[in-house]
């Protein structure tokens, strides 16, 4: 069978037209480059070498087969120089969910990059159910989501948080800034899809507590929920972070709804039996520098 070191012998050969000098030059002994270069023709079926009185001299099949072998070495060569250095060359593929991408991820992704700036990041921004998917069937390396905690055989870690905001228009018709949960899920409502984290929050708080909602308007956008909401259409729940603009120009007011407090947890999630390369562990230290899970 022919090997690497069967052309690296070869080549050497080649290049000192001597055994002697070819086995001084691989730190092997003469014997051993005679005996793999004898295996070399046996597996060509052909002489490789004319043996001359103190040298050797390439046939025409020998000179076809360091033709054919000189790139193959220096592609070996060029791998031998950088397989210490392939975790800075590996790409890093993050799902993440649409709020984080928005108003965490940039920051993080700028602070990593300080520290390993070779390593190219992939971003792939879904709903937090996808990208739960895209991580379980290995397309991904990393996940960050917002809601509860991920079942199955991942490793997690929370990073951060943020509230839940109830609110609609000023002119939206109904009596109290204040009102009990019954009330809340009758009203107009105007909410994200199932499968969002929002969404998830808001319909498992509620059926803990014995109660579930039936919106007027379901959306995958929650600018077009905002935009509804402030044109008294309904009620909307949205992160506080998300409308901030309108709480402070009154085109939104915030409700209150007794014993209703939501809010989301945001976590990075990997999974528990996949290698942790080192930028890895560096981009979840970035996202949670507190923690001691990565």
């Amino acid at each position: 069978m022919m090997t690497l070191r069967h052309l690296y012998i070869f080549k050497t050969v080649c290049e000192t037209k001597n055994f002697t000098k070819a086995a001084q030059k691989l730190y092997i002994t003469q014997s051993a480059v005679s005996h793999a270069i004898r295996e070399l023709e046996e597996y060509a079926q052909t002489a490789l070498f004319d043996r001359l009185s103190k040298r050797v001299q390439l046939t025409r099949s020998g000179e076809l087969l360091l033709e054919e072998i000189l790139p193959v070495l220096a592609a070996c060569e060029s791998l031998d120089s950088r397989i210490k250095s392939l975790e800075k060359q590996a790409p890093i593929h993050v799902v993440s969910s649409i709020t984080i991408a928005i108003h965490w991820l940039p920051s993080i992704l700028a602070s990593f990059r300080k520290q390993w700036p070779d390593v190219t990041v992939q971003v792939e921004v879904v709903s937090a159910a996808n990208a739960l998917e895209t991580l379980r069937s290995g397309k991904a390396d990393l996940a960050l989501l917002e809601g509860f905690v991920p079942q199955g055989p991942f490793s997690h870690v929370s990073f951060d948080r943020y509230p839940l905001q109830i609110l609609c228009a000023p002119q939206y018709p109904c009596i109290h800034t204040s009102m009990d949960m019954e009330t809340f899920c009758s009203e107009n409502l105007l909410l994200r899809e199932k499968g969002s984290a929002i969404r998830d929050v808001l319909d498992s708080t509620l059926l803990l507590l014995g109660h579930s909602v039936h919106p007027l308007w379901v959306s995958v956008n929650s600018p077009a929920l905002i935009e509804a909401a402030k044109a008294g259409l309904g009620i909307t729940v949205l992160p506080n972070l998300l409308v901030r603009d309108e709480l402070e120009k009154g085109t939104l007011i915030p409700l209150h709804v007794d014993g209703l407090s939501l809010e989301n947890e945001l976590f990075a999630v990997w999974h528990r039996d996949k290698f942790l390369p080192a930028p890895q562990k560096a981009l979840l230290s970035c996202i949670a520098p507190d923690s001691e899970n990565a």
